[in-house]
């Protein structure tokens, strides 16, 4: 998603939710209402990782019901602990930078820094890129499509319900600087 400033002011929306969330703080300014008691957070009310366990879970009973089976090789197991690898080293390093700017990575608590660096520098969300990582290699080690049909319907929701409301709550609080950030950076990969 591009954002860019038209020449009457505000931002060019290219997302249905962003461009109601952007209407409705325009509504919110013109009448002259206080946006400052908004809580200092995104507003995620669950652990998203929840969701990718919520996938993995869904499809091992749908698959113990109407089994749909990659394959069996070897080979299967070799890429799932390649990608539970890069899972760990990438959301381990997620979290480092975080602790690193004393900031928190939990999506309801209030964002003291804006983290630029390390994978941050190729993705915005490279904790959830780890999440959907770690779903497919389960997908590999329980040997089922399942995993992978549901992860599509998990990352949606992610974006709508996890990452839309974490990147206005950013816009808000860090500005020009996250919005410089949201050109240079793109949200998954």
């Amino acid at each position: 998603m591009k954002n860019t400033k038209p020449p009457h002011g505000g931002y060019e929306c290219h997302d249905i939710n962003e461009r109601k969330h952007y209407i409705e703080e325009e509504f919110v300014r013109a009448e002259g209402r206080d946006m400052s008691n908004r809580p200092d957070n995104p507003g995620v009310w669950f652990p998203p990782p929840l969701l990718y366990a919520a996938a993995i879970v869904g499809s091992f009973l749908l698959n113990r019901q109407w089994p749909l089976p990659i394959g069996s090789t070897v080979g299967l197991f070799v890429i799932g602990g390649v990608l539970v690898l890069a899972w760990a080293a990438l959301a381990a390093s997620s979290i480092r930078l975080f602790r690193r700017s004393r900031t928190s990575f939990v999506p309801f608590r209030p964002a003291t820094a804006l983290v630029v660096s390390g994978a941050y520098r190729f993705t915005r969300n490279p904790m959830y890129v780890s999440l959907a990582l770690l779903t497919v290699a389960f997908a590999l080690f329980l040997n089922t499509w399942w995993i992978v049909l549901l992860l599509i319907p998990v990352l949606l929701v992610v974006r709508q319900f996890v990452i839309m409301p974490e990147e206005r709550y950013l816009r808000r609080r860090f500005g020009a600087e996250y919005e410089d950030y949201m050109r240079r950076v793109r949200r998954w990969l």
